[in-house]
């Protein structure tokens, strides 16, 4: 059943009217480009990079994903610090660059990597009605406790969950169940946020309420599982929720 408003229409890439999520009780968050700037690591190292920064960040990103990916389908699993770290070896490679002080600076970035702007009081405004909040990740539990650490949003969070608890990758449905059973309720109360499409259309297959924050208006998946809506910022989410 939707838990559109009566009336709200759907395009491609945004609802036209306002949405509304009822019954509500917990937001859960993916990390990586929805709390935390997968470009932030790359962009701090501009004067070594050059001009070439952009498209190492975009190869890095786009390699972490496809290995997390095959991993899970050839039941290889490694934590995602190793994947990050062998995406980051094939995106150096793939402009030439073999420079070991800069990887391991590009790496250790990569642990305290900042957040968008407005996470923080996103988080303090839902915590404030009561709602409880958790991350969802890919990340291994060093590199999530360091995200957290260094964006200071601990205090308004209610869970840290890595999929190393289960072993497989994102968008297994096992992932997803991660946060059901550690928050102890069932997936129609929790409010799924990611600014990835592949991981917002898997959570709503699973059957989370979901928001996929597009921060940069991609177009819509042609997978299963099409999202209740989308926003452009997380600052959206509380009215939405109706947390005003």
């Amino acid at each position: 059943m939707s838990n559109i408003q009566d009336g709200a229409l759907l395009t491609e890439s945004r609802f036209i009217m306002p949405l509304k999520l009822d019954h509500i009780k917990a937001c859960v968050f993916d990390a990586y480009g929805t709390l935390f700037d997968v470009n932030a690591a790359a962009r701090a190292e501009q004067a070594a990079l050059g001009d070439k920064w952009q498209e190492i960040a975009d190869i890095w990103r786009l390699k972490q994903l496809q290995y997390s990916w095959l991993r899970s389908l050839q039941q290889r699993h490694t934590d995602f610090w190793e994947v990050t770290g062998d995406a980051l070896d094939f995106a150096l490679a793939s402009v030439k660059l073999d420079d070991s002080a800069l990887r391991n600076r590009l790496m250790n970035l990569y642990l305290t990597l900042s957040a968008y702007p407005e996470v923080q009081e996103t988080l303090q405004k839902l915590q404030a009605a009561g709602i409880r909040c958790a991350i969802l990740s890919n990340g291994s539990p060093k590199m999530l406790a360091a995200a957290v650490e260094n964006a200071g949003i601990g205090p308004f969070l209610d869970g840290i969950y890595s999929i190393e608890e289960v072993g497989v990758y994102k968008p297994d449905p096992r992932t997803y169940q991660l946060a059901v059973d550690r928050l102890g309720i069932g997936p129609s109360e929790i409010c799924f946020q990611s600014s990835n499409g592949w991981d917002a259309y898997g959570a709503k297959a699973f059957g989370f309420n979901v928001l996929w924050c597009n921060r940069f208006d991609q177009a819509a998946e042609r997978l299963p599982g099409t999202p209740d809506g989308q926003i452009k910022s997380l600052a959206e989410l509380p009215a939405i929720i109706g947390v005003e």
